[in-house]
This record gives C-alpha cells, structure tokens and sequence, in this order.
C-alpha cells in the first residue's frame, strides 16, 4: 500500500436499537448528550425482527428525526440499513425527509445484513447472493431517485418506470453512501469501491473486539486498488471501543488505526459495554482525543485519497 499522508479523525456513538436501547426517548436523549459532549456523529442500528420473543426493537429513523431536531452538528445515519429488505422508492423518502430536517448531515450506511433469520421471519430470501443482487439493485434505483431527475430502472428484483423524485437532498452531490462488509469478503469492499466510504468488520470479531490495524490496512489497501479515482472524497469507518478516561491509552489504541486510512472512529456502545449508565457517562465523557482541527466540517465528507 502506498503511503499516504495522515488524514482527520472524527468520532462518533454507535448505539443499538434493541433491547434497552428500544427506547426512542433514550437514544434521543444520549444524542443530545453526545452533540453536547463534542462527537462528530450518532450513528443507531438498523434491525427489524426480534433476536428472541421479549426482545423490544425501535424504529430507527423516526428516533434520528427526533434527534436531528434537537441537534446542530452530529452527522446522523442508520449503520447500517438492511437495504435488501426494503422498497429502495421508501427508503429514498426516508433518507431525503431526514436529510432536509438535519440540515444534510445524513450519512447513508447500507449492507447485506448479518442475520438470514430475518430474511426468513420477513418472507425474503436468505441466500446472500440474493441480498446481494438486491443490495447493488436498490442502491442503484436508490441514487438514480436522489437526482431528482426522471429515472427509470428495469432489474430483477426492483422496478421504477420514469419516475421523478422531488425534493433531493441539500447535499452535493447525494447523501454519502458508506458500504458495510466482513473482511476477508471482496465483494462488499468492491461494492464500496464504487461509492463513498467502506464500513468493514471483521469476521470472528464480537461486540467488545476489534478489526486489527493490519486488517483495515489491508481492507484500505484492497479497495484503493478498485478505485479508478483515488482522489475523491472517501471515508473509512470502524467500530471500536476507548474508556473515554484514559486519553494517551485511548490514543494508543487509535493510533495505529489513523495510520490505516480511518477517518470515523465509531465508539460501539450498548448491553454488551455495561448498564446504561456506563453508556451515558461514557458518552458524556466526550470523543476518546480531541477532533483533529484539520478536520472537515461535519457536515460533508472527509476527503482521503485511497
């Protein structure tokens, strides 16, 4: 991998939305605490069927609509959206309506979603190559209707026959798109090659884990070799966990990370870190080092030549 020069980190909650976390008025209080405590971004979990029967689940982008009208700065995304379950028209609504309530600080997070239970339980095909062919269909149909122009799409799966989609987003020129994955998979970092930022996990890695640096490294490495334009604006995104306490062994965790190509930093919170008032003080505790002021306004992407 060529080198590349050092790029702005910003910093953003990751939190569920099941389980304690279900409650709306919660996740929209814990955004109001982190835009106040100095993160970047607020970013909730998309999910639509129950892990277990008692499980309770929330609606993801009325909570983020909740949230942007309390908020000036937090970049808002549902990280990420199971777009193969959804009507791309829908989601295209969804998305802009958002978008224009915050201000165009919507980030769009999409992938092919990690539990084939819920293609089941919804009546969808599981077979990932299934998700996938509706996956690449919708994002197409998805970004073809944010132009607000006339568009027509004829796929498999999906259908739009000269279909005008008004209003568009207030930002130029979409909402930036970022591509979740599991490392080693290529396809999805192929996939994210083609849009705006690559979210990668890694496989065998749980909740309180992380990629290691070689790894996003190597998934940096990997989708800069598909990118025809390595000089436009692109994001590379991780979850990760920091105390928030502890600021020079905060930053020795992210070093490495940085060096990689990361510019988002998500800070994965929920059941899995502690009781919810860890979580809270964890987040009012504010981003584990101080934003790089060399950073982009949170309001667009950072660009980094990948």
């Amino acid at each position: 991998m060529d080198a590349t020069p050092q790029q702005p980190l910003r910093y953003a909650v990751g939190l569920p939305n099941r389980r304690e976390y279900a409650d709306p008025r919660l996740l929209r209080e814990l955004g109001l605490l982190a835009e106040r405590s100095g993160w970047d971004g607020f970013f909730v979990w998309d999910g639509q069927v129950a892990e277990h029967p008692d499980e309770h689940l929330t609606d993801a982008w009325t909570t983020l609509a909740a949230i942007a009208a309390d908020t000036e700065r937090l970049r808002l995304g549902v990280m990420v959206n199971v777009l193969a379950l959804k009507h791309p028209a829908e989601v295209a609504r969804a998305t802009v309506a958002l978008d224009l309530l915050s201000g165009g600080r919507l980030v769009f997070g999409a992938g092919l979603g990690s539990s084939a239970a819920e293609f089941e339980a919804l009546g969808h095909d599981p077979d990932p190559r299934v998700r996938a062919e509706k996956l690449d269909e919708a994002l197409h149909v998805l970004d073809g209707l944010w132009t607000g122009r006339p568009f027509t799409f004829h796929g498999r799966w999906f259908t739009v026959t000269d279909l005008t989609f008004q209003p568009v987003s207030p930002q130029h020129p979409r909402i930036p798109v970022w591509i979740a994955g599991t490392w080693p998979a290529r396809r999805p970092m192929r996939r994210a090659a083609h849009w705006d930022g690559v979210f990668p996990t890694r496989a065998g890695v749980g909740h309180t884990e992380m990629m290691p640096p070689a790894d996003l490294a190597a998934v940096v490495s990997y989708v800069r070799a598909q990118q025809a334009d390595r000089e436009r604006p692109f994001d590379v995104v991780m979850e990760g966990q920091t105390s928030g306490l502890r600021p020079e062994a905060d930053e020795t965790v992210i070093a490495p990370y940085r060096a990689a190509g990361l510019t988002w930093w998500v800070e994965k919170l929920g059941w899995f870190r502690g009781p919810v008032d860890l979580v809270r003080a964890r987040i009012g505790a504010g981003p584990p080092c101080p934003t790089d002021p060399g950073a982009a306004p949170t309001g667009s992407t950072s660009p980094v030549a990948l």
